[in-house]
């Protein structure tokens, strides 16, 4: 195969490809269209139906013309050859014939008319039970369709660099930390207004026990208290100043 041939195939291939391409981006619209044909044509099949059933109805009508005209003959030449009229029993011998041939035919057209119409209702019915599940099918197929690109839609919004999530993430992350610089900032400028002060140096000085903290805390309070209650319960009784013995009254001096 020389060049151009081999870019012929190549263009050939390339417009295949475009062109399943469109049809599988524009599939479901085409489902729906090639369904609404359907439903046409169905509707036609059906008009068509109702006219050949209108047909078959006028052969009937002619079947049952042609076999009352038979009965209706047969019986007036039976009452001629009861008469003993041959001649007019002959002729309604032959109307008879013509009208059973008639019939005949009649009959013949009206078993065509009945497979015919049997076979289109059959394939009516057939029809209208295809296009029943092709549409629910064509149902479940959009619902998937959609669900497929909410889900695509949702996983390209969620991830990724440029995702939403992504970015909100990111947001929470630099809010954090302008929350812990201000943070930082302020605790700076309460060290630094300490330091200016001398508190800082003085808190310094009391935590080492160097000099005392300032001001009472419960703490305290509640050691001293512990410590005047135990003074109190160890100091001795006031001893007395004399002892009686008797008649002998004995003073002691302090």
């Amino acid at each position: 195969m020389g060049v151009f041939g081999k870019l012929f195939t190549a263009f050939r291939g390339a417009a295949t490809e475009t062109g399943e391409a469109i049809v599988d981006t524009q599939a479901l619209r085409i489902l729906d269209q090639e369904m609404r044909d359907a439903k046409v044509n169905l509707d036609e099949a059906k008009e068509n139906l109702a006219k050949v059933i209108a047909e078959q109805m006028s052969v009937e009508r002619s079947v049952k013309k042609y076999s009352d005209r038979v009965k209706e003959y047969e019986g007036y030449a039976m009452q001629a050859m009861d008469k003993g009229d041959e001649k007019l029993a002959g002729e309604l011998a032959d109307e008879v014939a013509r009208a059973e041939n008639e019939l005949t035919a009649q009959q013949a057209v009206l078993d065509g008319y009945n497979n015919n119409i049997n076979n289109l209702k059959t394939i009516i019915r057939n029809t209208e039970r295809n296009i029943t599940s092709m549409e629910r099918e064509i149902s479940v197929i959009k619902t998937t369709e959609s669900v497929q690109k909410a889900s695509a839609a949702a996983s390209t919004k969620f991830s990724g660099i440029n995702s939403s999530m992504s970015s909100a993430t990111e947001s929470l992350e630099r809010i954090k930390q302008k929350q812990q610089q201000r943070t930082d900032q302020m605790n700076a400028a309460i060290q630094l207004q300490q330091d200016e002060s001398g508190d800082n140096l003085q808190s310094k000085l009391a935590q080492a026990g160097i000099i005392p903290e300032k001001g009472t805390n419960s703490n305290a309070v509640l050691e001293r208290l512990k410590a005047k209650r135990a003074g109190v319960s160890s100091s001795p009784s006031t001893p007395p100043t004399h002892i009686s013995a008797g008649s002998v009254e004995i003073k002691i001096n302090s």
